[in-house]
């Protein structure tokens, strides 16, 4: 860190817990368009939560989703659920260990950087309504996200 010289006894703030934000998100990589939800935990249930939203979201249209390997990605809880939008919902897992070929992966990057990077909250309130309000930036179509984001 810098500190100007004349400060002899310099103070940095942090948050004293290791407590996070669980964030759902999923890019249109045509439009760039952003779906996002904050969570409390990353759980069968709340994915399920998400996936929801997109349906919702897809109105119908068909929708890849590229998911890595998180447990929940694969809970029996989803199974039967799944198999009602499979005709339009298809999921990819990529290879274990392999955050790199994952895209979203680029827009959390994009989001610490312009929102979170350098910046002290107090609480973690102050964390969501920063991410929250960036979400909504990001709900039309957008330039940025789509670049992100394309694939070939």
């Amino acid at each position: 860190m810098w500190v100007p010289p004349e400060d002899a006894d310099p103070t940095v703030l942090q948050y004293p817990t290791r407590k996070g934000v669980s964030i759902f998100g999923a890019v249109n990589i045509r439009t760039g368009e952003f779906v996002g939800m904050v969570s409390n935990v990353f759980n069968a249930i709340t994915f399920k939560r998400f996936l929801t939203v997109l349906k919702k979201r897809g109105k119908g249209k068909k929708m890849q989703i590229i998911l890595d390997n998180a447990r929940y990605h694969h809970a029996k809880l989803l199974k039967q659920w799944l198999e009602g939008p499979k005709q339009f919902l298809f999921l990819d897992f990529l290879l274990p260990y392999s955050p790199k070929l994952n895209p979203i992966e680029r827009v959390w990057k994009l989001l610490k950087k312009l929102r979170l990077h350098n910046q002290y909250f107090p609480d973690l309130k102050g964390v969501i309504k920063v991410v929250v309000r960036q979400f909504l930036l990001w709900t039309e179509e957008n330039g940025s996200l789509k670049t992100l984001c394309h694939m070939e």
